[in-house]
């Protein structure tokens, strides 16, 4: 693996992103010193591809949409990291076709196994494309935070529905094909051969707050955000579930 002076991402937190940033500082901390080669699957316009090019790392960004794509290549631009990225366009059950076996050491895959068809064939090709060592980031859409939104809302048909539907879904006109728990996150990863290390919540608090009482002080939501993540039952009800795995 080439070594280049790499450095930490500039600070992108925010209390919607927390958990999953820090969770990847630690890992680029662990790898110091080294340049990875990082696969964003649905990474879109770059909001994490672009600031990982930023810290010294090549990143390679696989999305449908040629208009995300466009605007992750003028982002990267801007960011003065152009030739640190790449667009490739597809999607997640097209990976195993676009990324050669066994070539990256970090890949992000973010509310990307809600929406297609076979979420156990993206995460096969994700662990065939991780090397030996290297690590993927999962982020789901979380079941409990769906239910309980719903009852909240007054709309108890749909809570019930995701409460009891095998996949999460409220009916048929819901956007999402499944929603998940830790558990059945975590097994669809293991399925595949990889081994979980960290899980965590992700908007615990950020989407229950008023807007003024998150623009009124912030950083006490992004601490709180942060020391509630990775606490049962807290993390279970966060609105997505962060998973953390490795190719042994």
């Amino acid at each position: 693996m080439e070594s280049t002076p790499t450095r930490a991402p500039r600070p992108v937190f925010s209390a919607r992103n927390a958990a999953v940033w820090a969770v990847l500082h630690r890992e680029l901390e662990r790898q110091s010193g080294r340049q990875l080669t990082v696969l964003d699957v649905g990474g879109g316009t770059g909001g994490f591809a672009v600031p990982l090019a930023e810290a010294g790392h090549r990143v390679t960004v696989v999305d449908a949409s040629p208009d995300a794509l466009a605007a992750l290549t003028r982002r990267a631009a801007d960011a003065g990291v152009a030739d640190r990225v790449r667009a490739v366009q597809g999607d997640g059950e097209s990976l195993a076709g676009l990324i050669e076996p066994a070539s990256a050491d970090l890949i992000l895959c973010h509310a990307m196994l809600e929406v297609v068809d076979d979420p156990s064939g993206v995460v096969a090709a994700i662990a065939s494309a991780l090397r030996p060592g290297g690590a993927v980031s999962v982020l789901v859409a979380g079941r409990a935070a769906a239910v309980l939104g719903r009852a909240v809302n007054g709309q108890l048909g749909q809570a019930s529905a995701l409460a009891t539907d095998a996949d999460g879904r409220s009916g048929p006109r819901d956007t999402l094909r499944r929603r998940y728990d830790v558990e059945t996150a975590a097994a669809l990863l293991r399925s595949a051969g990889l081994e979980v290390e960290q899980t965590h919540g992700v908007r615990v608090l950020a989407d229950l707050l008023p807007a003024a009482v998150v623009e009124a002080d912030p950083q006490a939501l992004l601490d709180l955000e942060l020391s509630l993540s990775a606490r049962p039952p807290f993390r279970d009800i966060a609105t997505q579930l962060h998973v953390f795995a490795r190719h042994p």
